[in-house]
Parts: structure tokens; C-alpha cells; sequence
């Protein structure tokens, strides 16, 4: 076998991740290997530099790349005293005077997220910040034009395709004046690596027509995990002081809703709670505590007792028994007992009343002169009357009838509060004013609105032509609404509500990991089904928790799971940042979650580098061993610029 070296130098570097990943990539073709080494990686970060040092295994640059004016649009002011423009003999320097043979470029996606505005996305900051993508790449292009690099890829969020439209064309245009053959095209990095959360990157791909002819194919996708298939390897979190795996102290009212959040979903599921002045109708949180195991509880007749105890009482455990046997005393046993007809009786005692037994009888037969005395009582038409007697008033007996007769004769005031059909004619027109007087009332068809049928707070069919526009166009002036179809954003509803307070299932895959990832910030909650062995959850004998209180809780969710955020350690391993089984020699530079968390969320995953690694990788040792053409039943990375990046370029 003859082993090939593949050099990959690093722009916007940020903790080296995405290094480890192609530290990690291997490739083979024949009897050729590749073996990845990494020579540099430039960023502006020192926490950035120090984590890059550590996982790509080679030397980080502290450097900026901006230009004069980006930074004084980037920061507002003036660069310090002794701040200059990098420059490629920067680039050189920082790459150990080697050249790379693939060029990886991260740069910053904070302006071309979907998370920022369209609003706040044109500010110079931003701007500067965008266009900090385009001078990394030239800089990339011109400290190696004399010796081309063989490939190039960038890596950003997928919202730069269109909110980066016109850097993008620039960028490519810089890649076609240096000889590449480009692609753009879009992966899911959770799909690449295999990893428990679906990462959606955009992904540019630069290949150097004359050093490297041969296809360059896809990596191949595999299956997302579910995060409980990832988190299961890492030990249940406690109440740690320090540590990334530490839980974080949350607001009391935090831990409820995350409780009452059904996995899966988000703080919507709020919305089904019953809620009174401020309190839970139908639900109530108690402590857990397993030395009043069985508090109420009922035991079976066959089923033998606890130990009793001084404190043996109902509330206290299982002091309770399901007893099959009949009271012995009758009496007792039927207060206020009501016997059957065919029943026979208890026994008669001197206490026999409707409150000490079975003294009350269903008697069938009906009360004596109730066929007679039926107050208020109307007789059918057709039916006999009861005897007359000397009564006043319908309330002393059935002396109500049904009389079937209007009392008018066969054709007098036939049209009273009659109504003429619209195609109808109307009856004769006399002096009665009054719709009691005569047929003087029609069913009119129209809309009693007043923009031709329009009506007010009328909802026009999404096929429908609207009503005219005017001045007062308003839904209660006219047909003003619109009966749309179409959901949020192209069916994902969760893009106009971000899933705050989101708990995700532990067979399922997490969304992507971004920098900001926090519980109510996101689906960043787990419905964890571990069984927690701490003593720092055990209940206490005291009151609930003030709603402002922080503190760390478990409270089992309706699903009889913990609901609880992920730690920072368990969104590394989302991201495939370090192997499952040596989670705890994991670190990363510095003290502060938030600062780990957005250096986690802005990380490539390596297991996602490495794949592409390997097909880069298969593609240079090709070209290194004179083929041009490797059938493969993979797809080809990019079909529309497949001749582009397969043929070579004519003399």
C-alpha cells in the first residue's frame, strides 16, 4: 500500500471541529490511502484558537481577516494601534508554509440566518460581517494562485443562497477567474455524519479543473438516530457544581411548564391545561418519596401488611384494606336503604326510620287520587277528561285542554305574518303599516351587506376574486378576508414560533444545534425515561418552591418521563464532537456555558467532515493516479455541473 498525504489548511477555523473531522477521514483507491494532516487554521476568537490547537491537532493563527472598513463597520470605531489588514503572506505563515491541498472555510453565518431579520440583516455590522465570506475566499485564492489547491469548500447556513445572493455571485466569480469548477448545493450534516439531529448546511464546492479531472461524488447518507440513542451513553445529569454535563438551574415555573410539555412538542401544549386564578384544575405536583411508599394505599384481602408502625394511619402507607365481608349489622350496613318491592324487609326495631336502615320501599303503585289530580294538566284533544269537580284553576288538577281550533274562521286573515316568496307577487296593498296586518314581508335572497353581496366580515374563498378595494377596506366594511389554505412558512408552523420551551422524544432526532441553543429557546429539552439514583432530588418535608425560586428539580411528566434541557455536554454529543465512551475527557476552552454553547452550535460536526473527507479524499487519490473517470453507484456531488467537474479542460 502507498500512503498519500492530504493537507487541509483552515479559514474561519472557529474550535477545529470540522478539522477533527477530516483528521479523522481516510480514503483508498487501489493500493493508494490518503492520511489527512492538517497545517493551519486562522480565526479571531482566542477561545476559538485554543479549543482548534487541541482537536485539529496543529497550530491556530490568531488573526483577523477583514478589510480597513469592515471592521470599523463591524465594530463601530477605528481598529487599536498596531492592527493591520491580513495580507497573504499572513496566509502562508499561518498554513506553516505548506500548501494545502484542500481549502475549508466556515465564516461566520450570523447575517445570513433566518433567525435575524431582513431589517436587522441590512445593517453595516452585519454587512461587514457578510462580506467577510467574500474577502477569506480571495485571500484563500491569492495566497496560492502560483499552485492552485486542488479543492475548496465553504460552509454556511442554507439562507445565504438567498440572503448572500449577490456575494455568492462574487465569490463564484473569484473561483471561475482562478480556474475552478464550482457547485452549490445543500446537505444535511445529520444525514452525512449518522448523528441524532437533522443539520440542514449550505455547502460550496470548488474543484480545479486541470488538477483534478475525475468525478467528485456525494457522501453517502445514513440514518438520524434519535437522541436517546446518543444520550444513553452519557450518565444521568445531576447537581453538578461545575462541568459541562451540569444541569442548569432553572426557575421553578420553568420546570413546571417543561413538566406539562408532551415530548415531541413545544409550549403550545400549555394551551390545554386548565388554568384557574393561576392554578392547575385538574393536575397537582406532589413530592416524591419512597419511605411513604403506598400513602393511601388500599391492600387486598389476600395480600399481607407492612410492618406497622407507630404512625400506621390511612395517609401514612398502606394502612388500608379492601374488606369483602358484610357489615353485621343490617341496619348499618342500608342507611337510608330503599328496599325493592319483592324484597323482603330487615329486621324491625325500635330504630326503624329512613336514616338507620332499609326502611324505605320502591313502591310501583301510584300515588292515591293521581290519576285525578294532576296539576296543570292538559287533556289531549281526543281524550276523556277526569271528574269535574269544584276547582278554579288549571293548578288543581288535568282541567287544561289542547284546543286544535285558532278560533278564526276558514279564510279569515289567512296571510297574518305571512311572508311572499321573491318570485312571488305581493298580495294587495292596503293600509296596514304592521307585518301582523298582512302578507307584508318577503324573503329577500340578497346580502344585507352593502358591497353587492359582498356582506360585512364576509371571508372571500381562497379561488375567489376579491371584492373592489377602497378606502375603508377593513373586515367589517366588506368581503376584506381571505380564507388561506396555506400553513406558516410553507407548512413548518414552528418557524414563527421557534418551538420555545420544546421537548423532543427520546427516539427521535434533534433539530440543529445552534449557538443559542437553550430550553426556551428551542426544542432544547429531552423527555428523559432514566430512572434518576440521586439524593439531590429527593422530596423534603417542605413547602413547593417560590415560582422565581431557581433551583434543579425532577418532576416525572404525564409520560412518566424527566423533562428536563440538555446539558452542554449532551449538545457536543449531538454535534459527534468526542467519542461516546471517553465523554469525560472532554473539554473545551474556558469556563462559561454560553460561551461553549455557541462555539458548539457554530461547529461543523466532525463525523459530517469526515464523511466528506473521505469522498475528497477518493476523488484526489484518483486524480493523483492519472484516472480521470471511477464508476461508482453513488450520486454525483451536484448534478447540474456534473460535466464541469469531470471533464478536463481543453488546452
Amino acid at each position: 500500500m502507498i500512503e498519500k498525504e492530504i493537507r487541509v489548511g483552515h479559514l474561519c477555523c472557529g474550535s477545529g471541529f470540522g478539522a477533527l473531522g477530516f483528521r479523522q477521514g481516510s480514503a483508498r483507491v487501489g493500493n493508494l490511502t490518503a492520511r489527512f494532516r492538517n497545517i493551519g487554521g486562522i480565526d479571531v476568537d482566542p477561545a476559538g484558537i485554543a479549543d482548534f490547537e487541541r482537536f485539529a491537532g496543529c497550530k491556530g493563527t490568531l488573526l483577523d481577516l477583514m478589510s480597513f472598513e469592515q471592521y470599523v463597520a463591524f465594530h463601530g470605531r477605528k481598529p487599536p494601534a498596531g492592527w493591520r489588514e491580513a495580507t497573504p503572506a499572513d496566509i502562508h505563515r499561518a498554513m506553516g508554509f505548506e500548501r494545502p491541498h484542500i481549502w475549508f472555510i466556515s465564516a461566520p453565518c450570523k447575517g445570513f440566518s433566518g433567525l435575524l431579520s431582513e431589517k436587522a440583516s441590512r445593517h453595516l455590522k452585519y454587512q461587514a460581517l457578510n462580506e467577510l465570506t467574500l474577502r477569506a475566499v480571495w485571500l484563500a485564492m491569492e495566497a496560492f494562485k502560483d499552485d492552485p489547491v486542488e479543492f475548496l469548500l465553504f460552509e454556511n447556513v442554507p439562507r445565504i443562497a438567498n440572503r448572500g445572493r449577490p456575494l455568492l455571485d462574487k465569490i463564484e466569480a473569484i473561483l471561475a477567474h482562478y480556474g475552478y469548477a464550482f457547485a452549490e448545493t445543500t446537505h444535511d450534516c445529520g444525514e452525512l455524519g449518522g448523528l441524532a439531529q437533522s443539520r440542514k448546511r449550505f455547502l460550496l464546492v470548488a474543484r480545479h479543473r486541470e488538477k483534478v479531472p475525475p468525478f467528485l461524488y456525494e457522501p453517502p447518507k445514513r440514518r438520524l438516530k434519535g437522541v436517546g440513542e446518543i444520550l444513553e451513553k452519557l450518565p444521568v445529569p445531576g447537581v453538578l457544581t461545575e462541568g459541562m454535563h451540569r444541569l442548569p438551574r432553572l426557575q421553578w415555573k420553568t420546570w413546571v411548564r417543561l413538566a406539562f410539555v408532551e415530548a415531541g412538542s413545544d409550549w403550545r401544549s400549555l394551551n390545554k391545561l386548565k388554568v384557574k386564578d393561576g392554578f392547575l384544575e385538574d393536575y397537582g405536583i406532589v413530592p416524591q418519596s419512597d419511605w411513604r411508599d403506598g400513602i393511601l394505599g388500599v391492600l387486598g384481602w389476600d395480600q399481607y401488611s407492612g410492618t406497622v408502625t407507630a404512625s400506621a394511619e390511612a395517609t401514612n402507607g398502606r394502612f388500608n384494606i379492601a374488606d369483602p365481608r358484610p357489615i353485621d349489622a343490617t341496619w348499618q350496613k342500608s342507611v337510608l336503604g330503599v328496599r325493592n318491592w319483592s324484597d323482603i324487609s330487615g329486621t324491625v326495631t325500635g330504630r326503624s326510620t329512613a336514616t338507620t336502615g332499609a326502611f324505605s320501599v320502591a313502591d310501583p303503585r301510584a300515588p292515591s287520587g293521581a290519576g285525578e289530580y294532576q296539576q296543570y294538566g292538559v287533556r289531549a284533544w281526543a281524550d276523556t277528561s277526569g271528574a269535574v269537580i269544584n276547582v278554579k284553576s288549571p293548578g288543581q288538577g288535568s282541567y287544561a285542554v289542547a284546543d286544535p281550533r285558532t278560533g278564526y274562521g276558514a279564510r279569515s286573515h289567512q296571510n297574518k305574518f305571512h311572508i311572499v316568496d321573491w318570485d312571488e307577487m305581493a298580495k294587495t296593498v292596503t293600509g296596514a303599516h304592521q307585518v301582523q296586518g298582512g302578507g307584508l314581508s318577503v324573503a329577500d335572497p340578497r346580502a344585507s351587506g352593502s358591497f353587492e353581496g359582498g356582506g360585512k366580515y364576509r371571508v372571500t374563498a381562497f379561488d375567489e376574486a376579491a371584492g373592489t378595494v377602497i378606502g375603508g377596506s377593513t373586515t367589517g366594511q366588506g368581503a376584506f378576508a381571505v380564507a388561506d389554505p396555506r400553513t406558516f412558512q410553507g407548512g413548518k408552523a414552528t418557524y414563527k414560533t421557534q418551538s420555545h420551551y420544546g421537548v423532543v422524544s427520546w427516539d427521535s432526532a434533534s433539530y440543529s444545534v445552534p449557538g443559542y441553543a437553550k430550553y426556551d429557546r428551542g426544542a432544547w429539552s429531552v423527555s428523559d425515561p432514566r430512572f434518576i439514583f440521586s439524593t439531590s432530588f429527593e422530596a423534603q418535608e417542605i413547602d413547593l418552591p417560590e415560582q422565581d425560586e431557581r433551583l434543579v428539580a425532577h418532576i416525572t411528566a404525564l409520560d412518566g418521563t424527566w423533562h428536563r434541557p440538555f446539558t452542554t455536554l449532551e449538545l457536543a454529543a449531538l454535534q459527534s464532537l468526542f467519542d461516546l465512551e471517553e465523554w469525560d475527557q472532554f473539554e473545551m476552552h474556558g469556563e462559561s456555558d454560553s460561551a461553549w454553547r455557541e462555539r458548539i452550535g457554530n461547529a461543523v460536526p466532525p463525523a459530517a467532515a469526515r464523511s466528506i473527507a473521505g469522498v475528497m479524499g477518493r476523488t484526489l487519490l484518483l486524480a493523483w493516479a492519472g484516472e480521470s473517470f471511477m464508476l461508482s453507484a453513488d450520486p454525483i456531488w451536484v448534478q447540474p455541473l456534473t460535466i464541469a467537474l469531470s471533464v478536463e479542460t481543453p488546452a
